[in-house]
């Protein structure tokens, strides 16, 4: 039989002084309480109960055993009220990871909103670019880019689009020129990961529902996308970084929008959490706060673009391949075709992403 059970029978029979008394209390048989005692005293090897026909008492093994279970009774009870009340109510520590720079621009107001609106909560924040497992790791909740995440039985919701960006300062503009199309980037220092240094190809989409695939070859790299930012700040090339890492810049002018005709891949920025399946309060409530707030601070989507003719190319290119729609013409560059490139300075510089 259970023996969790037949410990909380033998307490209430001791309680009572009564196997029928108990048999009613706890909604069950005499012939079952008087099974689950004899069972107790078949597993230890001794009597709990001397038995008359007009009274119980407990023996002296009965009277040490009663004592010992009643605190392990009690102790259980307050575990189990401990554990409801944490899915209930949001207590405890609530262990968080998302991208290094977006938790350093985005993340912070958010955490500190949500601690200010449970304090019993300890937010613990890991920031990181690289594949995450949430389980294995053991994070509550992750704020993570698809890419990143590894886990595949975790449970996925869209938080918010970043939009990747082509910028550079008003300064660098006047001395450098502005692109214009995608192609213009081959005639500018480019700034972008460490990943990417040999020149990772850009596809952008075009107004016209086609696309330009461009290889830019990169002056500066970083492994971290906060340290591209200040590059361009400082006026040292074009960068193309993501919406939510420069939307202040952008908005004050500091950062001019380039190509804004042109498209480049969005990023998904998703929630993810191990499973649906007695979700903690803690989880359940950030989950809800962090909707909440980019619900509130989210830009409006993008206006539609407008369409205009599709440009032909001016001039055969490399690194630059065009693929326009069914309905334009098809362009074919000469083999060997080669522009030439302005000398930039070349350095390539490794930010920690830990930091």
């Amino acid at each position: 039989m259970n023996q969790l059970q037949s410990m909380r029978v033998f307490v209430k029979v001791a309680d009572l002084g009564s196997f029928v008394g108990a048999a009613t209390a706890l909604d069950l048989s005499t012939a079952v309480i008087t099974r689950h005692v004899a069972d107790l005293e078949t597993r230890l090897g001794t009597r709990l109960l001397n038995r008359t026909t007009r009274r119980l008492s407990l023996t002296e093994a009965g009277r040490t055993y009663l004592e010992r279970v009643r605190h392990i009774l009690d102790d259980l009870e307050g575990v189990e009220q401990m554990v409801v009340a944490r899915n209930h109510e949001p207590v405890g520590t609530l262990r968080i990871v998302a991208p290094v720079v977006f938790g350093l621009h985005t993340l912070a107001p958010v955490v500190q909103s949500y601690a200010a609106r449970y304090p019993d909560v300890v937010p613990d924040v890991t920031l990181a670019d690289r594949q995450v497992d949430l389980v294995e790791e053991g994070f509550d909740v992750g704020i993570l880019a698809t890419r990143h995440m590894r886990s595949g039985s975790i449970v996925t919701r869209r938080l918010t689009t970043g939009y990747m960006t082509v910028c550079a300062t008003p300064a660098y503009l006047a001395q450098h020129g502005t692109p214009t199309r995608p192609e213009d980037l081959l005639n500018h220092p480019c700034l972008a990961r460490s990943s990417e240094h040999g020149g990772e190809e850009k596809v952008f989409a075009t107004p016209d529902g086609g696309e330009v695939r461009v290889r830019p070859g990169n002056a500066i790299g970083a492994n971290n996308t906060e340290m591209l930012r200040q590059f361009a700040l400082l006026g040292m090339g074009v960068a193309i970084l993501p919406s939510y890492l420069i939307g202040r810049d952008l908005a004050s002018g500091r950062l001019v929008p380039l190509l804004t005709d042109y498209r480049l891949p969005q990023v998904e920025i998703t929630i993810a959490y191990p499973s649906r399946l007695h979700l903690p309060a803690k989880v359940r409530t950030f989950i809800d706060h962090l909707v909440e707030h980019f619900q509130q601070t989210s830009p409006p989507a993008r206006a539609p673009r407008v369409i205009v003719p599709a440009r032909s190319v001016p001039e055969p290119m490399a690194n630059v391949e065009v693929r326009p729609t069914a309905a334009a013409a098809a362009v074919a560059l000469p083999a060997g075709a080669v522009r030439r490139l302005p000398k930039v300075p070349r350095a390539r510089i490794v930010a920690s992403s830990s930091v």
